[in-house]
Formats: structure tokens, sequence, C-alpha cells
């Protein structure tokens, strides 16, 4: 069995994960890190009763991790420090956090050139096709004005989205390859002309878990690719899916979820 340990664990999506990485046959939860509820098993935490596992300070990692796979869904700066630390060691990724800076992105690249990692704004299945929708929409689509429109749980601090940033950039991609310029506006206010954008709007409230919608707009009509998730449990199957895949890979970089999936 592939060994796990999970940052973030006392978390929502920590918690979740723990509890898929203790039913899976194939994973066993070694470690589990996080600032808060230390010392507590992380078992009773997640719901699924004690499992001998507690939960470590998480300003202790790079003394304690051990294990053959590291599960971060943290933050954006603590989940840099943390794939610094398991690509130190060699253990290697399976990254759910969003809202990296262009300057920790590159430093996330450099980290990974020691270790296999999934990184990824979504790990939904759902989402991954939802992004392949896009590109292929795009092909007919191109010169239809293009909206993007997020919504999440009032807890969520980056705006707009990751799995929304990504969309953006790979219609923006798309429409590169196309002959097409587009830039992108974030909520729009005032009076200005409208011209080669592409706009990103971004909403929060209650318990929303996540609702991706692309608007294609023509004159006369308009397509519209949505993807809802109504649980997270979408996301931990995804980040336990991409576990055992990256468990089988033994050459160093960065791979997305379309890799494990194969799409």
């Amino acid at each position: 069995m592939v060994k796990v340990a999970v940052t973030g664990a006392a978390g929502r999506m920590g918690r979740l994960i723990v509890k898929n990485v203790v039913e899976d046959e194939e994973l066993q939860l070694a470690q589990a890190f996080d600032v808060v509820e230390v010392g507590r098993d992380v078992g009773e935490l997640a719901g699924v009763g004690k499992v001998g596992v507690e939960i470590e300070d998480a300003k202790n990692l790079e003394s304690k991790l051990d294990a053959g796979i590291l599960i971060d869904f943290t933050n954006a700066d603590a989940a840099v420090e943390n794939i610094r630390v398991a690509a130190d060691k060699k253990i290697k990724l399976v990254v759910g956090t969003t809202g990296f800076s262009e300057e920790q992105r590159k430093l996330i690249e450099e980290y990974c050139k020691k270790v296999p990692a999934v990184i990824t704004p979504n790990f939904s299945i759902g989402v991954n096709v939802f992004w392949r929708l896009l590109e292929f929409a795009v092909n007919y689509l191109a010169n239809y004005d293009i909206e993007i429109v997020e919504a999440h749980h009032r807890f969520k601090k980056d705006a707009p989205s990751g799995t929304a940033l990504k969309a953006a950039e790979i219609i923006k991609n798309k429409l590169k390859e196309m002959g097409y310029d587009r830039k992108f506006v974030f909520c729009r206010e005032g009076l200005s002309e409208r011209k080669d954008e592409i706009g990103m709007f971004a909403v929060r409230g209650g318990d929303i878990v996540g609702e991706h919608t692309v608007y294609f707009i023509g004159f006369g009509e308009r397509v519209e690719i949505t993807h809802r998730a109504t649980s997270r449990q979408a996301f931990a199957s995804g980040a336990v899916k991409a576990a055992k895949w990256i468990s089988k890979v033994d050459k160093p970089g960065l791979y997305r979820m379309n890799d494990v999936l194969g799409l």
C-alpha cells in the first residue's frame, strides 16, 4: 500500500481527503498535518472513527514528513513551502491548493523538477471534461462574446477561482492559436466600449460548493457551458485517483488531471 500524508487535514477538503484515503484499499493514511486540531485523531475529525493517526503541527513538516505521497489542500503560501519540503525529500505530490501568484508558480515549477506532481485547480472529473468542451466550443464560436461567471461559498478567499482562471487560460490560448487576441476584464463598472475581451465575474455566498458557466454570446443565440459541483466528494474522489496514478509515475515534473484521466 502507498503511504499518504495530508496537509490541511483539519480543513473541509482535508477531512474529506482523509476519509477517502482511509476507505481506499490501495492507500494507507500515514500522517496528517495542520496548524489547528493538533493532537486529535484525524479519523474522528473526518467522521470515520479513530484511525491511530494524530494531526501533527504543520510547522514541523520538514522534520516529520515521511510518506510516499503528500496530498496538499491548504493555502497558497503554505502550499509552496509544503511542496518544497516534499520535493526535497523526493515525496510525490498531489496539490489542489489554488490562489498562487505568478512568482509562486515559478517556484513550484522549479521544485517539481525533482519529483512527480499532479497540480490542478480542480480534481473533479466533470470539470476536466468541462475544460475540454470549452476548447472544442472555441473552434466554432471564436467570434462570439465570451463571459465567465463562477460562484462559490462565502468563505472562499481567492477570486476568480482557480477553475475559472484555468477556463479563461484555455479559451485565451485557443483563441490566440486562431489569430484572436483578447484581454481579461474583471468585474466591469463605469462606461467603456466592449472590445476584444473575456469578462470574468465572481459570486460569493452561502454554501455554494462550486459553479462555473462560460457564455458564448452571439446575435440571436448564446451557448452556455456549465459545471455545477453539488458535493466536495467530486474533488476528493479525483484527488485520490490522482494519488494512485502518480504513485506509478517515476519521471519528475508537473502533471495535470487530464494526464491522470487520459483526456
